[in-house]
């Protein structure tokens, strides 16, 4: 969850997590996901409290990151549903529309 609120942090700030991911590390020793290296020019690290107003938001990206994974696993591999489409379209688009109706992002 904390990649998700850092990542959401630096988006507030227009930063983005792929251009600072090598000026970042999280962490956990056990205790928990914290923020180890924090080396991002121009922008504070944040504190617990400007992390915790991403809660929401973040929850909702996590959750809708595993529903992508759910639904890439489900969709099977392009070959297949191209030849799936070439014989009967109908019954693909049947299928992802119960894959995607299963698997509803938030």
């Amino acid at each position: 969850m904390l990649y998700y609120k850092v990542k959401l942090y630096l988006e507030a700030n227009s930063k983005t997590w792929d251009a600072e991911k090598n000026n970042i590390v999280l962490q956990n020793d056990g205790s928990g996901d914290y923020i180890h290296t924090w080396n991002v020019s121009g922008l504070a690290k944040p504190s617990d409290e400007q992390l915790a107003t991403y809660n929401s938001s973040a929850t909702t990206d996590e959750n809708n990151h595993q529903i992508r994974k759910t639904r890439k696993s489900a969709y099977g591999d392009i070959g297949d549903q191209l030849d799936e489409i070439y014989k009967n379209i109908d019954t693909w688009k049947a299928r992802i529309k119960k894959i995607k109706d299963d698997n509803p992002k938030e």
